[in-house]
């Protein structure tokens, strides 16, 4: 199983009534979140790991998770509120207005991490859960004791209108990147981390601390694969986009499904990738994108939904 560990929250949509008055519609949401039901439907055992509440939000959250088959044992149930983020449309521009105090996912302490069996080969985190504390702290905490024997995968996924403490969190990144495995960033957020002249001196760089695959993503025009023997690059596929809400969240799910159907999901045969191996992944996470821009919301497709690997 597979654990994907990070926030779970409501979307507040903005809907016209019927009778012509602005209203908010709830919708599941989370960039980890995202990856779990994206991972799920892809047909790899999955679990979830985050603080969810028994509100009715949570319930909800709890259900869309079950649906597509994740299994949500390993998460932190809690009479606390769960996070909503309001978003207001202006000129076609989106912006959030999160409601966290106190709520379920945030008040996550390491004495809320499950147990690991010999069934977890590897995690997942990532997304606004590393922000904000005690949860930041504690996802941290979770993946320093997970890298020593598991597979570890980080998609900072950098939100900058949610980090007050812009230096912290950067610090944060680079700690967890020096601890993963498998680091999968945009372009946009090296920009944002700073600190390297261009993609390529960064994955190199984080090579060299002990990542065996850095994936940099292009937006619409593909991604960049960097190990430890080269690099490759495959390019998006062009298709009708509806919009690109959990694309990113897709193509993760689908680089870990890959290589956990090739039975490389370990740290031996992570070291040992070579560029065949590399552009398959990417192909297969490039298609499963494209399937979720092509549709409406964070809606990845399942396997069947894919034909051949």
């Amino acid at each position: 199983m597979i654990l994907c560990c990070g926030e779970a929250l409501i979307d507040m949509l903005p809907r016209k009534t019927e009778g012509g008055e602005t209203g908010f519609v709830p919708y599941p949401g989370g960039s980890v979140f995202n990856t779990a039901i994206a991972l799920a439907r892809l047909g790899v055992p999955t679990g979830f790991f985050s603080g969810l509440s028994r509100d009715l939000f949570g319930r909800q959250l709890c259900r869309s998770l079950e649906e597509s088959g994740v299994d949500i044992s390993p998460a932190r149930i809690s009479d606390r509120p769960t996070t909503l983020a309001f978003v207001s449309l202006s000129g076609g521009q989106a912006s959030y207005h999160f409601y966290d105090e106190n709520s379920a996912g945030r008040m996550l302490t390491p004495a809320d991490l499950p147990a690991l069996g010999d069934d977890v080969p590897a995690l997942l985190f990532g997304g606004i859960s590393l922000v904000s504390e005690p949860c930041g702290s504690t996802y941290e905490t979770m993946m320093e004791r997970a890298a020593t024997s598991r597979v570890t995968m980080l998609d900072p996924n950098i939100r900058p209108a949610f980090i007050a403490d812009g230096e912290a969190h950067r610090s944060r990144m680079r700690r967890m990147m020096g601890l993963a495995d498998i680091v999968k960033i945009s372009e946009e957020d090296l920009t944002w981390l700073g600190g390297f002249d261009g993609a390529e001196a960064a994955a190199r760089a984080y090579l060299s601390h002990g990542a065996k695959l850095v994936i940099v993503t292009r937006g619409g025009e593909g991604a960049h694969g960097f190990w430890n023997g080269g690099s490759v690059f495959e390019p998006a596929l062009k298709v009708d986009v509806v919009d690109t809400v959990g694309a990113g969240d897709s193509f993760n799910a689908a680089i870990l499904a890959w290589l956990d159907e090739a039975g490389r999901l370990t740290k031996d045969h992570l070291a040992a990738l070579d560029g065949r191996a590399v552009r398959e992944a990417l192909s297969f996470a490039t298609r499963v994108a494209a399937v979720t821009v092509s549709r409406a919301g964070a809606n990845p497709p399942r396997r069947d939904e894919l034909g051949g690997r």
